[in-house]
């Protein structure tokens, strides 16, 4: 028996599976909030107490990094290590791996109906297959082909120097670098950045701001949520604008991510906030974003972009260890 997670800043999911069963049908899962939770060990404990079920082994898909079977997670206090978890749980073994690598590990896995195509492209079978998710954080990863064999490799990308593009970016750039002491693509492409996206835009053209969004603003600690329904709704201009800026700053990144592992096979969008924003994702400002690379803007051209539906895409990762 295999007990797979996929332990995220936000909540965590785990399951239960019968050994190399298929990894999209668990014996028991669960989705928990994190931060209800002192640290992995509770978390894990509190899953199996509700269960009936024991196992003996475990694969953990951790967002943060991960080096040598010892993970932290990158927006939450908590630590992993493997040893110390068989300690706790009378696990024989267990495998700690980075989220987006696990959800590389999945990439094959998937089936056509948890994946939306936004450029076919000319896809490479052979190809290296690149992963950028914006979610809680931006996680970014990517597998090669070895063969038959498919290996995957983490990345703390997400966290590299935020590169602007143009004089509006440029602007932002200026405006973060007074709060913050390094401004990484994580954090504008993620559930925060959407907010300090909105606050940069807002600041602008306060003017733009209608009233009663003002009050649901005022009103949560998770702004994102509201300013993607607003947009999607076409409801706010600014919140229109928030979401397409967010848009061209991801495909911007997901470009660079694209040449720098030669993702001939397809780069793949995962986390919980791409599928949400689909819509925008289509409207062109992403793609252009993404191919805006000068003399390499046809080699990525030719790379087949795809979103991944499937929220579970990291607990099959870790469930088919």
């Amino acid at each position: 028996m295999l007990l797979a997670g996929d332990i995220g800043g936000t909540k965590s999911r785990l399951a239960i599976f019968a050994d190399r069963s298929d990894p999209r049908r668990p014996l028991a899962e669960e989705i928990l909030t994190s931060a209800d939770y002192p640290g992995i060990e509770a978390l894990i404990r509190a899953f199996l107490d509700r269960t009936t079920l024991t196992a003996d082994r475990a694969c953990l898909a951790i967002a943060g990094p991960v080096l040598h079977n010892w993970a932290s997670v990158t927006n939450l206090p908590w630590v992993a290590e493997a040893e110390t978890l068989c300690r706790a749980f009378g696990f024989r073994s267990v495998r700690l791996l980075n989220d987006i690598a696990a959800t590389a590990r999945a990439v094959p896995l998937l089936q056509p109906r948890e994946i939306h195509t936004l450029c076919s492209g000319e896809p490479d079978e052979q190809g290296t297959v690149a992963v950028i998710a914006p979610g809680t954080g931006l996680g970014e990863a990517f597998l090669i082909c070895r063969g038959t064999e498919r290996l995957e490799h983490a990345s703390e990308g997400g966290h590299a120097d935020f590169a602007p593009v143009n004089a509006l970016e440029s602007e932002l750039l200026d405006e973060l670098r007074k709060a913050l002491d390094h401004v990484s693509y994580e954090r504008l492409c993620s559930g925060p950045g959407i907010g300090r996206l909105y606050r940069f835009l807002k600041e602008q053209a306060p003017e733009k701001e209608p009233s009663w969004l003002a009050q649901r603003l005022a009103g949560t600690d998770d702004p994102a949520p509201v300013i993607v329904d607003a947009a999607l709704q076409d409801q706010s201009a600014l919140c229109i604008r928030t979401v397409d800026l967010f848009c061209s700053i991801l495909g911007a990144e997901a470009g660079n991510l694209a040449l720098k592992v030669l993702s001939t096979g397809g780069v793949f969008i995962g986390g919980g906030i791409a599928p949400k924003i689909l819509p925008f994702l289509e409207q062109g400002a992403f793609l252009a974003a993404f191919r805006q690379k000068g003399r390499m803007g046809g080699l990525l051209l030719r790379m087949p972009v795809y979103v991944i539906l499937s929220e579970r895409a990291a607990l099959i990762g870790a469930a088919s260890e």
